[in-house]
């Protein structure tokens, strides 16, 4: 009986530590999130009073109703949501086809595109900065919403491809010739058959396109030029002026940027971890 006991102590130890730690790294994590949040609303003047208190005298609404009302500001997030979406879609349609192309059909140079798709993949961004601003100046795609979209695509393309890739390997092959028993194309196959059950996966992959497009700042810096092009995080850095920063506004358009994303995760958090489950896993 005693042994019994503790066993049962030692369970519960280990409970206690592995909650503990998890509520501890919860707790770390938010922080950021949550003075980011209170600062929004407090004066420019009293971020970083000491004391620091959770609400200050004279805390209100301004910085946001500064936000709104300033079609500059306004501007950045359209141009946010315009690049953000805009690569989403084409990068799920494009990586669609091509998943389906090397999930189910044999042609030359397979393997040779499935090598160049993850070295493309494995390329730090950062080391072709220079080359696109080039390529982007000689094509007069600079400071343009195109030059920002196939930048873009270029770094989300492989990902999407080998995520759906694997995700179609998972599906039978029976589905297919199910549907072209019926008189449907290997193309109406895909759109009307493996796409239907495959929106987890395509999802997953999606939101992890938006995120990309949506807090991208280095190319986006690099490839736009006026403030009319700029993006949400170019926006954020532009209220740091060279004798004073906006702090609470800042803090108001770093709020009011994450949401997009939180929605995403909060709507489609279920597709979004069974796709990226089954991504994984190759037959």
């Amino acid at each position: 009986m005693s042994t019994l006991t503790t066993k049962q102590r030692r369970r519960l130890a280990t409970k206690a530590g592995v909650w503990a730690g998890l509520l501890m790294g919860a707790g770390f994590a938010a922080l950021p999130i949550f003075w980011m949040l209170v600062s929004s609303f407090k004066p420019n003047a009293k971020i970083f009073a000491t004391p620091p208190r959770i609400i200050e005298e004279g805390s209100s609404f301004a910085a946001y109703v500064s936000i709104v009302h300033d079609p500059e500001k306004i501007r950045f997030f359209v141009n946010s949501y315009f690049v953000a979406l805009s690569v989403t879609a084409l990068t799920l349609t494009v990586a669609i086809l091509a998943a389906y192309a090397f999930s189910r059909f044999e042609f030359p140079g397979k393997r040779i595109l499935n090598v160049l798709v993850i070295s493309v993949q494995a390329v730090p961004p950062i080391t072709l900065l220079i080359p696109f601003f080039g390529l982007m100046v000689t094509l007069k795609l600079y400071n343009t919403y195109q030059g920002l979209i196939l930048t873009y695509m270029v770094f989300t393309l492989p990902y999407a491809i080998i995520m759906l890739t694997g995700y179609f390997n998972t599906l039978p092959r029976e589905l297919d010739e199910a549907a072209k028993v019926d008189g449907t194309s290997s193309f109406g196959a895909l759109w009307r058959v493996l796409v239907p059950i495959s929106i987890p996966g395509i999802v997953s992959v999606g939101i992890y396109t938006f995120m990309i497009a949506w807090n991208e700042y280095l190319f986006a810096l690099t490839l736009t030029r006026t403030n009319d092009m700029r993006t949400v995080p170019i926006g954020i850095q532009l209220l740091m002026g060279q004798h004073s920063y906006e702090w609470n506004e800042m803090m108001a358009m770093s709020v009011l940027g994450s949401i997009p994303v939180v929605l995403l995760f909060i709507f489609f958090q279920r597709y979004f971890i069974g796709g990226m489950t089954a991504g994984s896993v190759k037959n």
